[in-house]
């Protein structure tokens, strides 16, 4: 029997995951369908009766449910309950059950090219939808400190005061007051939407070097004003989409309890850009 697995989000037209998951399903010759389904804010109780309807296997959350998705999982997985957040679902049996693979996605890069978090200290900008489970991540493998960095700097308080609960030094600051002291940071992390379209990066990265690393989390397009700064300046480069690929893989273990095969996955990825 066909298993059917799905994203849902709204907008989803955008969503590269169905390239992903299908290259996958091709490469492991598995009879399964991955595609885009968009649920409207506001719609999503009805959105999942409809998806248990189909009796789907398993399904991605993103942009605007990732929230609100708890309220309708029967189960939960440490890392959503960490995070407050859930990305990835199986349906099994009738029970609902949330897993959130942002942190483990967001870490698969560093573990790939065996770069060291423990003692780091970090620059986090922004405090949004992502930046908790980047905070967990750094928590987990205990980086020295992280300074969040937003242009509200209540969201980057209530952020540090996460961080400072789960074991991690924190602080905040706005985002303009970051100016010369990027060279004081051995990771940072764009986790904004600024670059998405293009636009210049928020920070200038004058004083770093060829031992900092710099991670950005937008994958479209690839190289960001942010990224090519860094490249200036041979820093130790992460992109957005190898988060993606991270997170990708880590739903489709969940979802089949295998690996994924990275490889397959890019050249996806790469025929979607």
């Amino acid at each position: 029997m066909v298993k059917t697995f799905v994203v849902i989000g709204d907008p989803i037209n955008h969503s590269l995951s169905p390239n992903i998951h299908s290259a996958i399903f091709k490469e492991l010759n598995l009879d399964c369908s991955y595609i885009a389904y968009r649920i409207p804010k506001g719609e999503l109780e009805d959105g999942i009766g409809a998806l248990k309807k189909i009796m789907v296997d398993g399904f991605n959350v993103t942009i605007p449910h990732k929230v609100e998705m708890m309220k309708y999982l029967d189960k939960i997985d440490e890392s959503c309950s960490l995070i407050g957040a859930v990305n990835t679902v199986t349906y099994k049996d009738g029970i609902l059950k949330g897993y959130n693979t942002d942190m483990d996605g967001f870490l698969e890069p560093f573990k790939k090219k065996k770069l060291n978090i423990t003692n780091t200290k970090v620059l986090l900008l922004g405090a949004g939808g992502s930046a908790r489970a980047i905070v967990a991540g750094f928590a987990k493998e205990k980086a020295n400190s992280i300074t969040i960095a937003n242009r509200t700097l209540e969201n980057a308080t209530n952020l540090s005061e996460f961080a400072k609960k789960i074991g991690l030094n924190a602080n905040a600051i706005k985002i303009e007051d970051v100016n010369g002291s990027v060279k004081d940071y051995d990771i940072i992390v764009n986790a904004t939407s600024i670059g998405l379209k293009n636009e210049p990066s928020l920070i200038s990265l004058e004083g770093i070097n060829e031992k900092t690393i710099v991670y950005d989390i937008i994958y479209i397009p690839m190289n960001t004003d942010f990224i090519k700064k860094a490249k200036e300046k041979k820093a130790i480069i992460i992109f957005g989409y190898e988060m993606l690929l991270g997170q990708a893989a880590r739903s489709f273990k969940i979802w089949h309890d295998m690996e994924a095969p990275y490889s397959a996955m890019k050249k996806a990825l790469f025929g979607g850009f």
